[in-house]
Parts: structure tokens; sequence; C-alpha cells
């Protein structure tokens, strides 16, 4: 359930205690248990053959596609969206003066990270059967790591830009959140890195991460979102 984010008010220690286990470990756990029955549905049950799906974007490359693909398909590298993560991190605590608001993208691709780790060590699926393009990482292809890492990051972001005040820029803003992650899905199955599901998967992995980052603190008061604040802000960002 989408609530309505961190409040404006400094969280005490026992405060960000119970966040983190209550309204991060808990439900992180409930999504590691989701994802690990999926993957053996699809892995051991079902044993889905998606090869078709894979050979239609082998057929589909070109020069242009693979320049394009391979630009998205960097940005969800570990170092790079690390470093993406904690300057947005930086930005937005800048921008908020409130830093258990600007975490939202850290907490959610810790998250992340976490259960990609461990799901895709033990589901161990092997990766498509055709020409990859890029060099395959130690982990086996169910989930997506690329897009569910990707997605927690910009999505969460997405959910920070609600408190823009600017209508275009924040719109702006959330458009470009949601279609990267998309773009990543795509260029991860163009690429033949990824079965299709996997990229749905990590979609689906990386949306609840946000939405888990985005409710890790409970508000405490009626006005904390509502435009009052404790701590003096600057420019854009800004509780509505």
């Amino acid at each position: 359930m989408l609530g309505p984010g961190p409040g404006t008010i400094a969280p005490t220690g026992a405060e960000v205690g119970r966040g983190l286990l209550k309204r991060v470990l808990l439900p992180s756990i409930v999504l590691w248990v989701a994802v690990a029955g999926v993957g053996f549905l699809i892995v051991d049950v079902f044993q889905l053959d998606e090869s078709a799906l894979s050979e239609s974007f082998v057929d589909a490359r070109s020069d242009q596609w693979d320049t394009v693909t391979h630009f998205i398909s960097s940005m969800g590298n570990t170092p790079i969206l690390m470093g993406t993560c904690a300057v947005i991190v930086l930005f937005i605590w800048w921008q908020s003066r409130m830093w258990w608001f600007a975490i939202v993208p850290a907490i959610s691709l810790t998250v992340q990270v976490s259960i990609f780790l461990t799901t895709s060590l033990l589901i161990g699926r092997e990766r498509p059967d055709v020409e990859q393009l890029d060099q395959a990482a130690p982990t086996s292809s169910f989930p997506s790591g690329h897009t569910g890492a990707t997605t927690s990051v910009y999505l969460a972001v997405a959910l920070c830009a609600t408190r823009i005040q600017n209508v275009w820029l924040r719109v702006t803003v959330q458009i470009i959140c949601v279609l990267i992650p998309i773009g990543m899905a795509l260029s991860r199955v163009y690429r033949g890195m990824h079965h299709p599901t996997d990229v749905v998967v990590g979609l689906g992995i990386g949306a609840t991460c946000a939405i888990i980052a985005w409710n890790w603190l409970p508000t405490r008061a009626p006005n904390e979102v509502a435009g009052k604040r404790s701590q003096p802000h600057t420019r854009d960002m800004e509780p509505r």
C-alpha cells in the first residue's frame, strides 16, 4: 500500500529502529518468499520455455539498437547505479534538509540487492541460449538484477518527486523515472542477458522495494506532509 511517505519531523533513534524492522525487514522477507516461490514455479515446476521470445529480440537487432541498449544496460551496472543513487540521495538531502527522506532510494536499492543476490543463488536459472551482447555476471538469469536495481532506484526517486512543487518539473522527473526501468528491461532481453520473465519479475521486485522504502517511516502528525516544516528547506523539494 502506498502511503504519504516520510514526514517532515526528524525521527528518534527508536523510531528509526522500528521503521527499519517493521516496515523494511518484515515486508522484505515476505517479498523474498514471493520471489523465490515465483522462481521455483517458472524454473522447476512449469519449466517455462521462452526461447522463441528471446530469439525474436535477436532477430530485431541492428547496429543502432545495439548502441542504444548498450548505453541503457550500462546504467544498471553496479558501480554506475550505486554512484547514481549516492548522488541522488545527496541531492535530495541538500534540497529537502531531511536525511530520513533522502535515504528512500538507498533503502530501496539495498533491499533489492539483498533479495536479488539470495534468490538468484537459490533459483540458478540459466541465461537464454542466444548470443549475449554483454559479459554475463556470475549470478544466474532469474531475476534480472539490472532491471530490479534500476527500477528500485528510479521509482523511489519518482515517489520522492511527488514533493516537487513545480508541476512540469515533477511530471518530467516522474516520466523519466518510469521510462528508464522499462528501457532497461527491454534492453536486457534484447541483449540476450535475460528471459522475458526475468525482467518482468525484476520490475516487480524493484517497484515493491520502492514502495517499501517510501513507507519506511510513517508520518506522526497530520501537518507533516501538508506543508509545515520543522526545519528550513530550499527551492523545489518541499512537502505539498
